[in-house]
């Protein structure tokens, strides 16, 4: 979530000027720079729609256990989704990634859940591979991670993640040998100035897988306690901050009220760290007196179809 602010601050600050925009799929760097096509582009969404997956099949796997039919649990809780996400859409900013996520869940994740897992697998590698091959990235790649989160939360991959060592180590070492060589021809293609780059989606996978596993292995050293103490909080009440996000990009560019054309690092950087500060701030406070973020809770609500506690 952090990295996805960081990538959406120029979008969203676009929406001041009623310029519709969505996520960059660009593949050249901003304002002259390289290193956000590098290292934010397309490097963060895939991690957060891998989650979607896993959160999708861990809440699948819970309601099993409690209700007769889960699945009308689970479309309750896409359906409340698209609303959230059609209002944000509608009243803030036109890039919206809730409602994409909404219908691919409806249309692609929700009637998997009746298919055997290694179908579910077999599915999301398609699905991944597909976009590059027919000359897309991005969004186009939602449904193939959507499937694979929920393929590894079927095997019982998430379940044992915690307990694994080796395993994210060697995955660790395979994406960083093939981010590198793709973030080169992304550059190298990027200089030719091709319609499209086929490398700019492919390092943007193997460089989020790099940093899912780099994350892995922190959480195993004596960092783990200040890296939960930091993102916890943000993570809770992911939902809540995605949204208030966009309310502060827009205050912060009406304030600045230059172009988010002419920004640059020493620009977005400092509006993104201050946001996520002030939602650390605000996520720990609330937490300490309520279970869930408002918006967290709201969902929780219409997904149950029942008033869960919230203090």
């Amino acid at each position: 979530m952090c990295g996805i602010l960081l990538a959406n601050v120029k979008p969203i600050a676009h929406m001041v000027d009623a310029v519709s925009v969505t996520q960059a799929v660009g593949t050249k760097g901003q304002s002259g720079e390289e290193w956000p096509s590098l290292f934010v582009d397309q490097r963060f969404f895939p991690i957060f729609s891998l989650l979607f997956g896993v959160g999708f099949s861990l809440l699948l796997d819970s309601a099993s256990r409690t209700v007769p039919r889960p699945w009308v649990l689970l479309l309750r809780r896409l359906l409340a989704l698209l609303a959230i996400g059609l209002v944000h859409m509608f009243l803030l900013w036109r890039g919206d990634i809730l409602t994409i996520y909404a219908v691919v869940g409806l249309v692609v994740l929700l009637p998997s859940t009746w298919l055997p897992r290694w179908a579910v697998a077999g599915l999301a590698a398609i699905l991944i591979a597909l976009p590059p091959v027919l000359g897309s990235n991005g969004v186009p790649e939602v449904p193939g991670l959507f499937l694979l989160g929920s393929a590894l939360t079927r095997y019982g991959v998430i379940g044992r993640i915690e307990r694994a060592t080796w395993g994210p180590v060697a995955l660790f070492l395979v994406f960083v040998a093939g981010a590198v060589p793709a973030a080169w021809l992304q550059i190298e293609a990027s200089a030719d100035d091709a319609h499209f780059n086929p490398w700019f989606g492919i390092a943007g996978l193997l460089t989020a897988g790099t940093y899912v596993c780099g994350v892995l292995l922190l959480l195993k050293t004596p960092l783990r306690s200040l890296l939960q103490r930091v993102f916890a909080p943000l993570g809770r009440m992911a939902l809540t901050n995605y949204l208030t996000a966009t309310l502060l990009v827009l205050v912060t560019a009406r304030l600045i009220g230059s172009s988010p054309d002419g920004w640059t690092s020493a620009t977005v950087v400092p509006i993104a760290g201050g946001i996520l500060a002030v939602q650390w701030l605000w996520s720990t406070l609330w937490l300490r007196t309520y279970r869930q973020g408002p918006l967290e809770w709201l969902w929780r609500w219409a997904t149950w179809a029942c008033r869960p506690p919230l203090r």
